[in-house]
């Protein structure tokens, strides 16, 4: 269907118009290139007497393969409900992934210049 020009470039034309994302340690994708380009590390690496005060067992901790580190969004736990057109009880039931994505699913289309509401 898509035909490839000498310069390998596909004839249709697609456009990234707007863009958005979250990652450890960067809001957006500015942030994330920055970290990138600075070789930034946003794995959390965390000690025993945090992993004890977090509820895991020392049993646990003393699996060979068990991983003390972990990567994890800043505010993941500030979303608009009402923006949404949810309510607080049923936003509480939405998969934290799946409110994210619709965080930056309004942040990609402002990142375009597009009114969601036209």
């Amino acid at each position: 269907m898509s035909t490839q020009t000498t310069s390998g470039i596909n004839e249709l034309g697609i456009a990234i118009v707007g863009m958005s994302g979250r990652w450890p340690g960067a809001a957006d994708c500015t942030q994330f290139w920055e970290n990138l380009r600075n070789g930034l590390e946003s794995i959390s690496r965390w000690s025993d007497e945090e992993l004890l005060s977090a509820g895991v067992s020392s049993r646990t901790m003393s699996q060979p393969n068990y991983v003390r580190a972990g990567a994890y969004l800043d505010d993941s736990d500030l979303f608009d409900a009402a923006y949404f057109n949810y309510s607080p009880a049923e936003a509480q039931f939405l998969d934290p992934q799946h409110r994210v994505f619709l965080e930056c699913a309004v942040e990609a289309l402002e990142d375009a210049g597009c009114d969601p509401h036209r």
